[in-house]
């Protein structure tokens, strides 16, 4: 089974998987941990500020990845925001059927009600060196877009509009 977790930046992707693990004992993979080594090593030009062509540029490394650990039998979960919304045009449906995605959306009306818990917890699991600027106009328009773009491709998607629990049972 492989797990996919994707969503806006301060969503909760992290946290959802480090929750799964500690639940299945499955393994994650954290696609800006990817992302940080390809940059620092220097196997890559594109820098973090690259967002459409990191998603091009690690979504050929991260399918690869999903079609191994199927085609082995392994369980993974794989976090994070470079994953294209038409995602499944690359898998077949015998990949298709072992894999799980999910996209963590907030409403506006949640960003706005719980702006500075967003901010508080955003190093929940990890403690980031350096900190983004979280500007919440930005984070409502991604997150709409994000809802648009599920709904346009008939992904999965968890909603957060009252409170912040999210559950996901695999």
């Amino acid at each position: 089974m492989v797990i996919l977790i994707t969503g806006a930046s301060h969503t909760g992707k992290t946290q959802l998987a480090q929750t799964l693990l500690e639940k299945y004992k499955y393994p994650y993979l954290s696609i800006d941990h990817l992302k940080m080594g390809l940059i620092r090593s220097k196997n890559t030009t594109l820098t973090v500020e690259d967002d459409e062509a990191l998603t091009k540029y690690l979504w050929k490394i991260i399918k690869e990845i999903i079609k191994t650990n199927i085609e082995n039998k392994q369980n993974i979960i794989i976090e994070g925001c470079y994953m294209p919304f038409d995602w499944k045009k690359d898998f077949g449906e015998e990949y298709l059927k072992e894999i799980q995605y999910v996209c963590l959306i907030m409403t506006e009306e949640y960003i706005k009600n719980n702006y500075q818990d967003i901010i508080k917890y955003e190093n929940i699991i990890e403690q980031r060196k350096q900190q983004e600027s979280i500007d919440i106009e930005n984070l409502i328009e991604e997150n709409k877009y994000n809802l648009k773009m599920c709904e346009k491709y008939k992904n999965r998607y968890i909603l957060i509009n009252d409170k912040y629990d999210i559950k996901l049972d695999i």
